[in-house]
């Protein structure tokens, strides 16, 4: 199958530079996960159901981290719930408020009219999130580019209605939790975001999160040292 070969090429060569503004080739690097992982396009809700049934798709029922909001089919691939948990309980820790879960699993038969129809819903690695308002969108954002940059999965902004369309990538993110727990990192320093409040300084930054003003600088590809309130800054390890 060509489309085999074309995802050979795209996991081999990596992700391009993240801007979350979506592309081909964001679209190629989902469709490539999806055949390496032989993931079916479920048609309809009776495949979705059998899928459901034996297992490879689980229930995502939200908890105090996320909530679900209009979603018709709460349902996802095992790796595709670990990243919402994760993901939404360093949110709430950031933010105060619970993270919003708006589409999982959708299946062909019930595609949205904008939807592309090269769209991963249908297999179950997908997800789509609410876009907040001020520092937690800065705060997002900046978290879904650094996994982005990792290479574990691909994240879009779209605009009708605003929100985040994210595919999760199972082995490569599984991969990159695993070897979180190695390090001891655990589910709350993955990654470290700072969103930077009026009168903070690089260096006092630095110095709460057991880091270097440089190592600072060069995790964020700063040239100096001046920053803003509202920018987000990723803090490196210590």
């Amino acid at each position: 199958m060509v489309l085999a070969c074309v995802a050979l090429g795209l996991l081999q060569g990596g992700a391009s530079a993240q801007s979350l503004r979506g592309s081909a080739s964001s679209l190629d690097r989902q469709t490539a996960q999806a055949i390496q992982h032989d993931f079916t396009y479920l048609p309809g809700t009776a495949q979705l159901r059998r899928f459901v049934d034996t297992g490879l798709l689980v229930p995502v029922g939200g908890n105090r981290d996320y909530t679900l909001k209009d979603v018709s089919f709460p349902f996802a691939r095992p790796a595709t719930k670990v990243f919402i948990e994760r993901l939404a309980a360093q949110y709430r820790r950031a933010c105060g408020e619970r993270l919003v879960v708006t589409s999982l699993t959708r299946p062909l038969s019930l595609r949205l009219r904008n939807a592309s129809d090269r769209s991963v819903h249908p297999t179950g690695m997908a997800l789509d999130l609410r876009r907040p308002q001020g520092t937690c969108r800065q705060w997002l954002e900046a978290t879904l580019l650094y996994l982005e940059g990792q290479a574990v999965l691909e994240a879009t902004r779209e605009r009708s209605p605003p929100h985040y369309h994210v595919a999760v990538f199972p082995t490569q993110y599984s991969a990159y939790v695993d070897g979180l727990t190695a390090r001891g990192s655990g589910g709350a320093r993955s990654p470290r975001v700072h969103i930077v409040r009026r009168g903070e300084t690089l260096w006092g930054i630095a110095r709460r999160h057991h880091t270097s003003p440089v190592a600072l600088r060069r995790a964020n590809s700063l040239s100096s040292t001046r920053i803003h309130p509202g920018d987000a800054l990723t803090v490196p390890d210590s």
